[in-house]
């Protein structure tokens, strides 16, 4: 499964002001940056993020998916400090 499309699905069906996917062979990571979800407990934010890409877990195009939640002052300090670094 391409990184795009995993961004393009997570951007469509979730309220998100940014999305990045990274991985391959089956095995993806996405940061998700929303303040909706991130407000949410951590179960509920991986259930609102496993929902639209549930298809791609039976088919077997996604195995695994590591998920990071961010709302968007913290994304904003994680981006600087890691342009710092």
């Amino acid at each position: 499964m391409e990184l795009s499309e995993i961004e393009r699905i997570l951007k469509e069906n979730l309220n998100l002001e940014e999305v990045y996917a990274q991985g391959e062979n089956a095995h993806f990571g996405v940061i998700v940056v929303s303040d909706e979800i991130a407000a949410m407990p951590k179960v509920k934010q991986q259930q609102t993020i496993y929902a639209p890409l549930m298809p791609y877990f039976t088919t077997g195009e996604i195995h695994a998916l590591t998920i990071k939640t961010f709302n968007r002052e913290k994304w904003k300090r994680e981006r600087m400090l890691n342009v710092i670094n």
